[in-house]
């Protein structure tokens, strides 16, 4: 157990920058414990696969509800390769990508292109300047203002509930994800990332078509897929867009501080926490993206102080849907009814 330090949960920037210090001691993961990390989520998604499979061949249409469990374990795959993809699973580069690559091809998220722009997320996380890659579209009530009658009803039905967490979702991962979209000019990485992803998605569908039929193939592993991605989609939803996140102008923007403050804490119950990698504790993985997922709960243990910061529980976070323009007056973000309210008279 690392020892406690006594540390201010206040976010002026030198308590801030004291935080990355402290935080770089949990970086170093156990490779043996990335193994079995790998191993328990692995086999179970295979399981229940498998199982849904079986019951499908056998008439037994309920154990269809084996899709659900798969869709969990897909998600907590997807969690593991994002960890590779900060070089802190195993931390050996090469290993990392290479299991980010291979589950890739399972949650149909070409490795090397995605790494490329999730790293400009965490670069730009909270930068009003530098919104538009890896992210959550986010208007100020200003520029909301501005816009032109038929691009506001574009920015409310982007997002509207069903678009932001049913059919984006699976427009991004089916679709989208098949071309490297924000990346064309940026070199080969990106397309050899994206076409040799989809060459083996395709190979591993027309395996699994062969062995199972492509009506059963389809009946299990699109719901297995959607059902992983709106989930995901949502996480990644609720760690920003929370109304006391934070947001600043390029000029103001600083990373430590809108790490620790721009990202939330999910305080999720003890089953979710670790079918989502623990990737609720999610200020402190902005702070330090390198400390593997599985050590976060140490973080919030031997620092206790930081589990208050950004906190929002389950049932919190149901609020944020309605959250979605930054109020760069009040510094939060708020819902299109408080901004019409408060627009001023003609």
């Amino acid at each position: 157990m690392e020892s406690s330090v006594c540390m201010p949960a206040e976010s002026t920037e030198d308590s801030v920058r004291a935080w990355l210090k402290v935080l770089s001691r949990y970086r170093q993961p156990r490779i043996g414990r990335s193994g079995f990390e790998l191993l328990v989520t692995v086999v179970p998604f295979a399981a229940f696969w498998a199982c849904a499979s079986i019951s499908l061949f056998q008439g037994f249409w309920l154990g269809l509800i084996s899709v659900v469990p798969a869709s969990a374990f897909l998600l907590r795959l997807f969690m593991i390769q994002h960890d590779c993809g900060h070089g802190s699973f195993f931390a050996r580069r090469r290993l990392d990508d290479w299991t980010g690559r291979a589950i890739g091809v399972l949650t149909l998220t070409p490795y090397d292109y995605w790494r490329r722009a999730h790293a400009a997320h965490h670069a730009s996380a909270g930068n009003l300047d530098e919104r538009g890659t890896g992210d959550i579209t986010t208007l100020t009530v200003a520029e909301y203002r501005s816009l032109q009658p038929l691009k506001r009803l574009g920015y409310r039905l982007y997002r509207h509930p069903l678009v932001m967490f049913g059919i984006g979702p699976a427009w991004l991962f089916l679709f989208k994800q098949r071309l490297p979209f924000g990346m064309m000019g940026d070199g080969p990485l990106p397309w050899i990332s994206t076409m040799a992803t989809n060459l083996a998605i395709a190979a591993l569908a027309l395996a699994m078509i062969w062995a199972v039929g492509v009506v059963p193939f389809l009946a299990i592993h699109l719901p297995i897929v959607t059902l992983a991605a709106a989930a995901g989609v949502w996480l990644f939803y609720v760690q920003h867009q929370f109304e006391e996140t934070h947001w600043s102008k390029g000029n103001e923007w600083r990373f430590a501080e809108a790490a620790l403050h721009g990202a939330s804490h999910y305080d999720l119950p003890p089953a979710l926490r670790w079918i989502t990698g623990n990737i609720g504790i999610h200020h402190v993985h902005h702070l330090s993206s390198r400390i593997p997922y599985y050590r976060l709960p140490e973080v919030l243990r031997d620092h206790p102080q930081l589990a208050d910061i950004g906190r929002i529980t389950l049932w919190e976070s149901l609020q944020c849907v309605r959250l979605v323009l930054w109020d760069e007056t009040r510094g939060k973000l708020i819902s299109f009814r408080e901004a019409s309210e408060a627009a001023p008279n003609p």
